[in-house]
């Protein structure tokens, strides 16, 4: 019996897809491209491919280290292995910690908003944040059911996923005429950003959150069947199938509704879309897969980020819960993202996501190009182009946000020195006890 334990506990190649595109299929798609709009005007599909480049770039030094040294806590271990059990690496493990939460809670309200959609009460500052909870809630306790609930649950609806906006992406297309498909390769009858190719870049950023949730497939290393070879297979099938899903349907978006029409109705553009070109019934199918998407990305992400808070509870960089209850990690992770959720609106949540992930992103390929490069058998060049398009996309979208949002910017800023501070002082508490 004990020889078999250890499959039944482990996940396969396409429980793996399915839980990094249950992460990633969901507000990135749902939420973000109204958002994006309003930085990259009507150039949205190409923002969209551009992310997925940056993405593709910037997943070679987590596939390099994960094939190497596969475990539960992946990121956070990449960054111990680089930096050592340190200030450094404590704080970019909680800059990624803390933006997994912040996509908790941009997948909490997106459920809300579409669900409340057909109400005409999308924009309810009380019935938002309050099903935004329920929704965390509701995908924790799936979670403590176990992971073969996870695993299987991910698996259907990552399916429905895929089907649904495939068939919204199509009948968009169709219905906006075949020759729509052109506009991915054309500037012309495109409204061109605002801020120029700052907006552009900036609304990079932005698409960014939506193929960030391959990193979640670096924390099931001590679950994946095979994990060496399965964990890279899994990270590019995961950003090579949103890719697709998400340029056609943001050229469906974009050939149904005009670039202020999209930015009018930035929280729910996709149902927005719907309703011209195929009536209320568009309208509610697009409306049940935002909630399966929504609801199912939000079982997928806190089991994986609750995977890595117990990595960094165990190597002594973040706190638990007093006493020693089983799923600690979850409510700590499940209780912050209702707290988010209740807090921020969604284009503030998307923003600080954005920021934290992007600079704890650039210090993974600094300590994979100094320090496990020869490890991991890493090829530096590609970190190394990882660190330029990083920057050149942050870099564009601070200067966006101080122009438009500066009080964003200050957030991020406290968020981030108060991480590190709190980092310096359980480093210096953790050196003072005796061994």
């Amino acid at each position: 019996m004990a020889a078999t334990e250890p499959t039944k506990k482990s996940l396969s190649l396409t429980g793996s897809v399915a839980l990094g595109t249950g992460v990633m299929i969901g507000a990135g798609i749902f939420a973000l491209v109204g958002q994006v709009a309003q930085l990259a005007g009507g150039w949205v599909p190409w923002a969209f491919f551009a992310g997925s480049v940056v993405a593709a770039f910037s997943s070679y030094s987590y596939i390099r280290y994960s094939a190497v040294n596969p475990s539960s806590g992946g990121v956070a271990m990449l960054l111990k292995a680089a930096y050592g059990p340190g200030v450094t690496a404590g704080s970019f493990s909680l800059f990624m910690y803390v933006s997994m939460i912040l996509a908790e809670s941009l997948l909490g309200r997106t459920f809300a908003t579409y669900l409340l959609r057909p109400f005409g009460m999308q924009g309810s500052p009380f019935w938002v944040p309050v099903l935004a909870v329920a929704a965390i809630a509701a995908a924790a306790l799936v979670n403590l059911v176990g992971n073969r609930w996870v695993e299987g649950s991910a698996t259907i609806t990552a399916a429905i996923k895929i089907a649904g906006i495939a068939l919204l992406a199509v009948a968009g297309i169709v219905a906006a005429g075949l020759p729509s498909l052109g506009r991915l390769f054309t500037t012309e009858g495109r409204n061109p950003p605002e801020q120029g190719w700052v907006g552009f870049l900036a609304g990079v950023t932005l698409c960014i959150l939506a193929y960030k949730g391959f990193t979640t497939i670096t924390n099931q290393g001590s679950d994946l069947r095979n994990p060496e070879r399965n964990i890279g297979r899994s990270i590019m099938l995961a950003i090579g199938l949103c890719t697709v899903l998400y340029l056609l349907i943001t050229v469906a978006v974009t050939g149904s509704l005009s670039v202020p029409k999209i930015m009018q109705a930035r929280d729910y553009a996709l149902a927005e879309a719907a309703d011209p070109a195929f009536g209320s019934w568009g309208v509610t199918l697009t409306v049940v897969i935002a909630v399966v998407a929504t609801l199912s990305g939000l079982i997928a992400s806190l089991f994986s980020v609750s995977k890595l808070y117990d990595m960094l509870r165990d190597m002594g960089q973040a706190p638990g819960l007093p006493g020693n209850q089983k799923h600690q990690s979850l409510y700590i992770t499940a209780g912050l993202a209702m707290v988010l959720a209740s807090s921020f609106d969604l284009s503030r949540i998307a923003s600080l996501g954005a920021i934290l992930y992007l600079a704890m992103d650039i210090a993974v390929h600094v300590g994979v190009i100094f320090r496990l490069a020869s490890d991991i058998r890493a090829i530096t060049w590609i970190p190394w182009m990882a660190i330029i398009l990083d920057l050149a996309v942050l870099l564009a979208f601070i200067v966006a946000k101080v122009r438009t949002d500066l009080l964003t910017v200050l957030i991020t800023v406290i968020v981030a020195a108060a991480i590190t501070g709190t980092q310096w002082l359980m480093v210096r508490r953790r050196l003072a006890v005796p061994e």
